[in-house]
């Protein structure tokens, strides 16, 4: 069994936000054909206990770590880019922390969404950033981001 987690925060009032890509991309993933022993859903939880949430989920799925794939929002890497990685994450990520501590494991898959679409002179605080909406020309930049992870994924997985 695999398990696709993707991390973000629920609420209306967080929806569109760049924290939520890993919403996002399971909203994506949720209509694509994977084999039965794959899993995809959104964690419940706030960004920042998303650990607790992916442990409940590891157990009751009795998962191996390495089966494991989170997607989440990445400000190491621009806008229209992304990283499939085993066991390597963002540089400061409160979630990806998180789970890391509860598992006690760095040994799982990332799917690091690139969001830093910022200018260089006037750089907010990645706090602040994360939490912004995206705008409708990084929305489309992102639609074509997540076609082409689907198909990596897809390769991964079969």
């Amino acid at each position: 069994m695999r398990l696709i987690i993707g991390l973000g925060n629920p609420g209306r009032e967080y929806l569109s936000t760049r924290h939520n890509a890993g919403y996002l991309l399971v909203d994506r993933l949720q209509k694509t054909k994977f084999p039965k022993d794959v899993v995809v859903k959104k964690s419940n939880v706030f960004m920042n206990e998303s650990g607790g949430f992916i442990h409940k989920l590891v157990d009751h799925y009795s998962l191996a770590i390495d089966h494991l794939y989170i997607a989440h929002d990445d400000l190491d890497i621009p806008l229209g880019s992304y990283k499939i990685q085993f066991g390597i994450g963002p540089k400061v990520h409160n979630g990806v922390n998180s789970v890391e501590t509860e598992l006690g494991s760095k040994d799982f898959w990332r799917i690091r969404i690139g969001v830093d679409n910022r200018a260089a002179g006037s750089r907010l605080e990645g706090e602040e950033y994360v939490l912004q909406n995206f705008t409708e020309g990084e929305r489309k930049t992102l639609e074509a981001v997540f076609e082409r992870i689907c198909k990596e994924i897809d390769h991964l997985l079969h």
